[in-house]
């Protein structure tokens, strides 16, 4: 069963790749490729960082449904994904080589475009 410590390793051994600083988060090129997924524990309070789920982006909508209709009990959505390109994935259940692969792919898309423009402040 890999770990957001096996997550991190993939992840970080890609060129460009760095985590932020204080919380689970791992960008290249300036983009997220994958990070924590923030669950929902009590629907009266904020999300928290989960520890078991990654999100992971993914080229478009169409792999994301032919992801997501593989029936691996190890991917998922839920609405707040709804229109995005991201997928989540409960470590606990994924293959270890779906899990690199995953990563690797994204990681791949996100070097792929050209960096975000920053922000003006007003």
């Amino acid at each position: 069963m890999p770990t957001q410590d096996d997550v991190r390793r993939i992840a970080l051994a890609l060129p460009g790749a760095v985590e932020a600083e204080g919380e689970f988060a791992i960008r290249a090129n300036g983009r997220l490729f994958v990070w924590a997924w923030l669950e929902r524990t009590d629907p009266k309070r904020a999300r928290v960082p989960s520890r078991e789920v990654v999100v992971i982006r993914v080229r478009n909508e169409l792999d994301k449904q032919t992801l997501l209709e593989m029936d691996d009990p190890s991917i998922f959505t839920e609405p707040h994904f709804a229109g995005w390109p991201d997928v989540l994935v409960r470590l606990a259940n994924v293959r270890r080589a779906l899990l690199e692969r995953l990563i690797t792919d994204s990681h791949a898309l996100v070097v792929a475009k050209p960096p975000p423009r920053s922000r003006r402040r007003a």
